[in-house]
Parts: C-alpha cells; sequence; structure tokens
C-alpha cells in the first residue's frame, strides 16, 4: 500500500482495520505462536486486496494486461492485475505453497527477508530463493495471461 496514490479508496489503516476485524472473528483460532498469526494475517490482506479488486474490476469491466509483480499497484484502474496476480498465486500453490506464503508475507504483509525467514522458520537464503523463483514464475503467468487475453477468443497459441 506504501506505493499508493493519496486517496485510494482502501487505505493501509482500512487494509489493516478490516484485517483486525476479520482475525477477531475466528473466535475458535489457537494460535500457536507469532508464525502462525503472520501468516494467517498476510492471507487476510490478501484475500481483502483481491475481494477490493474483483468488486472494483466488476464496475469497471477492466482487461487484464501485462504487469510484473514488483510494479503491481492496487488501484482502481489496475485492479484487474491484482486479479490477475491472485489467479497467478493459486496455481503456484499448487505447485508449491510456500512460496506463495512468501509472496504473500513479503508483498502483501510488507515482511523483511529476515522477518519472513523467522516466521516460516527457513533462512533468509531460502526466503530469497523463494521469493525470486515465484517472482519470476509469477510474471511469466502473467504475461501468459496478459497475451492469451490480448489474442482473444477462438485463437491458440
Amino acid at each position: 500500500m506504501r506505493r499508493e496514490r493519496q486517496g485510494h479508496s482502501l487505505q493501509a489503516t482500512a487494509l489493516v482495520n478490516e484485517a483486525w476485524i476479520r482475525l477477531v472473528d475466528y473466535k475458535r483460532m489457537e494460535w500457536q505462536d507469532r508464525a502462525h498469526f503472520f501468516a494467517v494475517s498476510a492471507t487476510l490482506m490478501r484475500r481483502i486486496l483481491v475481494e477490493h479488486a474483483r468488486r472494483r474490476n466488476l464496475k469497471r469491466g477492466a482487461g487484464v494486461a501485462h504487469v510484473s509483480v514488483d510494479d503491481v499497484a492496487i488501484v482502481s484502474d489496475q485492479a484487474a492485475h491484482l486479479v490477475a496476480l491472485d489467479d497467478a498465486m493459486n496455481a503456484l500453490a499448487r505447485i508449491d505453497p510456500r512460496k506463495v506464503q512468501v509472496v504473500e508475507m513479503r508483498f502483501f504483509s510488507g515482511l523483511s527477508v529476515e522477518e519472513t525467514a523467522e516466521v516460516l522458520k527457513v533462512s533468509p537464503v531460502t526466503v530469497m530463493r523463494d521469493w525470486s523463483t515465484a517472482r519470476a514464475w509469477l510474471h511469466r503467468q502473467m504475461r501468459n495471461r496478459a497475451s492469451d487475453a490480448a489474442s482473444g477468443p477462438g485463437t491458440h497459441r
């Protein structure tokens, strides 16, 4: 959210507030430790942002275009990028769930490499390797989705 324009319809404080409200509703949640809390929080923030983007997309009928995972911004004009990122992350989760956790913690929660390593109980080197691999994989998936959308229906690659 730190890269967002002022006046964006979902400010960082609203995101944190919404995540907190949802966390409080998890009455039967038994927090195992700090890492468990951060993992659940990161996933919740991702869901909130994607839900917000999907609602914006439905209203605007936005299309899908190429965007880098590093450059994705959650503005109303680019809500489709977040939806595409979420779709790509869902596909990656079927292959390597830890890489998705790294992206959620680094990208959606803003945790540092060291904080992410602590939460996941892996080394910072492993986090950097997963982060780099996940970004490349997600970038390729999003690029392929954008080129498929650009080629139109009935066109095969």
